[in-house]
């Protein structure tokens, strides 16, 4: 319940005013629902005895039935009100809470940030927040206008009835509303959180279904991902049933609610008509309010039945919200003249609990210009290196220097301006090949198309793409369009294009021919002749280009 409290806080910071505002229309709707009802239930038993009485031509039925539309009238405007300024405010404050997720991301570790790449973990984060939609609509609101709703028919009630009857609404309501939503809550708790989990593996199983078909029927698994595909349609159908149950004997429960607050207030009217304190059209008052006040459970019936779900949401929301920043430095330091572009002294990275480091310790120095090949067999931390050197993932010891400064020093704009990490696989976007390799150059030049061809050339992608549309050739979701070894060429020039001081290089070859490798790394070595350049390789060849080779032993 914490973190939902933490959640609709934060939801609300920034919208308490249209909040507010929603709140109290939410407030005039209810209210404006009771007076509706136990006005025309005045109305017509007035008129009915009126008429009894033979004074019928005598009664005025004029203002009353105007109040009767006046409330009617009203109450529709001042729910398209409530709904108009309530979601909208939620929308804008969702919109908000995705920026400050995607935020708390971006401060996570490397190699956290890596676990979040799947499929399923994206969908879990936009889900997430998703299911936090209703958290201000069929809750919070509620809750406040269900309140304020019975103390307005509480006080109403001892006025314009009796406050046996006002006392007699308000317990009924108070002990059986409460009691009843709780138990429907605790009991939706676990379906609800069923459901959403296995909705979420519905779509992580279907969207690897739908990717990954070919190879899974290739590889004979094609009949056994569907099933359990089904399986988790059908655990998601039963625990919708369960929810639907749920919501069927609550809903019962809380019309039973109702109908005894009704019987209450009519009987305690009655009693006091009798007895001449007040008239039957008063009592009937009683009776109409006491049922009207079932609507303000309604909703919150509805918010309830999706606690579990909405409270595993905040409290992984919560979680990314809440990541710690990042250490900044506001000014660069100053390079040391005559030092290495980069050193590294005594480095050594084991990840928590391993029994032995990823690799280390390991020391040396690129100078600029140097070209550093990086060798090992698999498992040795080739990658864990480079990824450590770029600032990506903290070593457990040692110390990384970059132009004779360490590397922690260095501010993450200008680190990146002088150190570029390629990976093995690399992201490319949906979008032309100029706007892939934009994403390199500072906005000032986004436009460079000179340039960009330089970084093309030197690849050996530029005749690929002149034979096809040049710069604006199209490329689908994640780079589709282009094969293995062009994607990876086109990864490399546009890490080329940000000209940096290191250049490191994560198996920069691989899926290229010999021909191929070998012009690429001279192009990027002829493009970058004062940059010193690490790369990771096991292609015997590749040594060839490289002007010394450290090797790392598991």
């Amino acid at each position: 319940m914490k973190s939902l409290l933490l959640v609709a806080r934060l939801i609300s910071e920034n919208e308490r005013q249209a909040f507010l505002r929603g709140l109290i229309l939410s407030i005039l709707v209810l209210i404006m629902g009771a007076a509706l009802l136990g006005l025309s239930g005045w109305f017509v038993t007035a008129a009915a005895a009126a008429g009894i009485g033979g004074i019928g031509i005598a009664f005025d039925f004029f203002r009353p039935s105007a109040g009767v539309r006046f409330l009617a009238l009203g109450r529709a405007a001042a729910r398209y009100g409530e709904r108009m300024l309530s979601h909208d405010a939620t929308l804008r404050a969702l919109a908000r809470l995705r920026g400050a997720v995607h935020s708390g991301i971006t401060r996570l570790p490397h190699e956290v940030q890596a676990r979040l790449r799947g499929a399923e973990a994206l969908n879990r984060l936009t889900a997430d927040i998703d299911a936090l939609d209703g958290l201000m609509l069929r809750l919070v609101l509620p809750f406040f206008a269900a309140c304020a709703t019975q103390a307005v028919a509480f006080v109403a009630l001892w006025f314009l009835v009796t406050p046996a009857t006002a006392i007699a609404v308000m317990a009924i309501y108070s002990l059986g509303g409460i009691s009843i939503l709780t138990l429907a809550a605790l009991r939706a708790h676990a379906p609800a959180t069923a459901a959403e989990a296995s909705l979420q593996q519905i779509r992580a199983q279907s969207l690897d279904l739908m990717r990954n078909r070919a190879d899974l029927a290739v590889a004979g698994a094609l009949e056994r991902q569907t099933d359990a595909a089904l399986e988790a349609v059908r655990a998601e159908e039963a625990a919708r049933q369960r929810l639907d149950d749920i919501d069927l004997w609550s809903g019962a429960a809380l019309a039973l609610t109702a109908g005894l607050a009704a019987t209450a207030a009519i009987f305690l009217g009655g009693r006091a008509a009798e007895a001449g304190i007040i008239s039957p059209a008063e009592s009937a008052i009683g009776f109409f309010v006491a049922l009207a006040l079932a609507e303000t459970l309604t909703t919150l019936r509805r918010g309830l039945a999706e606690w579990g779900r909405m409270q595993g949401a905040a409290g992984r929301v919560l979680a990314l919200v809440d990541t710690p920043a990042r250490a900044t430095t506001q000014t660069a330091p100053a390079p040391r003249s005559g030092a290495p572009v980069l050193e590294a002294k005594a480095l050594v990275h084991r990840r928590p609990g391993a029994e032995r480091a990823s690799f280390g310790p390991l020391s040396f120095t690129l100078a600029a210009g140097e070209t550093l090949l990086v060798t090992g067999p698999s498992g040795a931390g080739k990658s864990t290196l480079l990824a450590t050197l770029s600032g990506l993932i903290a070593p457990s010891s040692g110390e990384i220097l970059l132009s004779g400064a360490p590397l922690g020093d260095w501010s993450e704009a200008r680190l990146r301006e002088r150190l570029t990490l390629v990976p093995q696989r690399s992201a490319l976007i949906g979008g032309t090949i100029a706007e892939n390799l934009a994403l390199a150059l500072p906005e000032e030049r986004a436009q460079d198309d000179e340039r960009m061809w330089q970084a093309l050339e030197a690849v050996h992608l530029a005749g690929v793409l002149h034979a096809r549309e040049g710069l604006q050739t199209l490329l689908g979701p994640q780079g589709s369009g282009l094969s293995g070894g062009q994607a990876k060429r086109l990864a490399l020039a546009r890490a080329a294009l940000r000209r940096p001081q290191v250049l490191m290089l994560d198996e920069p070859t691989e899926g290229l021919d010999a021909a191929t490798a070998h012009g690429t790394l001279l192009g990027l070595r002829q493009l970058l002749p004062e940059a010193g350049i690490i790369f990771v390789s096991h292609r015997a060849p590749d040594a060839a280009m490289a002007d010394r080779v450290l090797t790392i032993t598991v």
